[in-house]
């Protein structure tokens, strides 16, 4: 039997290009990392992922407007 390790995953809002961020789900925690530079790879929990996206879904993240 073949283990097959988990696939990074990157957003469809990256227009396609190379140059974004993936994701992937493995062993109970979330990895994050540059598609052009693939290390180092950022770990976060699973709950800490959770809040990321809360506050991404909340516009926490949103840049001000330009003056």
């Amino acid at each position: 039997m073949t283990v097959l390790e988990p696939r990074w995953r990157k957003s469809s809002h990256s227009g396609g290009g190379d140059n974004c961020l993936q994701v992937r789900y493995v062993g109970g925690v979330v990895q994050v990392r540059d598609s052009e530079d693939p290390e180092p790879v950022q770990t976060y929990t699973r709950s800490q992922w959770d809040a990321f996206l809360a506050g991404v879904r909340s516009g926490e993240f949103e840049l001000p407007p330009e003056d």
